[in-house]
């Protein structure tokens, strides 16, 4: 009986090229980098998620540098009192803040999608 360890790599051609995710990441900052729009031009809308049973509310399409984003999760995060992430064009913030978002957000100038 013999017992061969490894993989067999006869054959076929392999691609051991990796994805690299940090250029494409790159790339659609820099895409949403040229499309900055003044406070009052945004329409921004909810979008409301259960993720493993916790409620996380969906603030979108800010269309700002990535700087001005944190900004205003710095902002809504302290005001209410509860944690986010900034995703692309999207603040997620945990919790369901709807109404509060929009109250701190009008207090700021931000227009909304009705």
């Amino acid at each position: 009986m013999i017992f061969e360890m490894g993989a067999k790599l006869d054959g076929d051609d392999f691609n051991t090229s990796k994805n690299d995710k940090k250029t494409k990441k790159v790339n659609k900052a820099k895409i949403s980098s040229n499309e900055i729009k003044p406070k009052n031009q945004h329409e921004l809308v909810f979008t409301y998620e259960k993720r493993r049973g916790k409620p996380v509310t969906l603030v979108g399409r800010f269309y700002l540098n990535d700087k001005d984003k944190k900004e205003v999760l710095k902002l809504l995060k302290k005001k209410l009192a509860c944690g986010g992430a900034v995703k692309e064009e999207w603040i997620e913030l945990q919790g369901d803040v709807k109404e509060k978002i929009k109250i701190v957000l009008e207090k700021e100038d931000w227009k909304f999608r009705k």
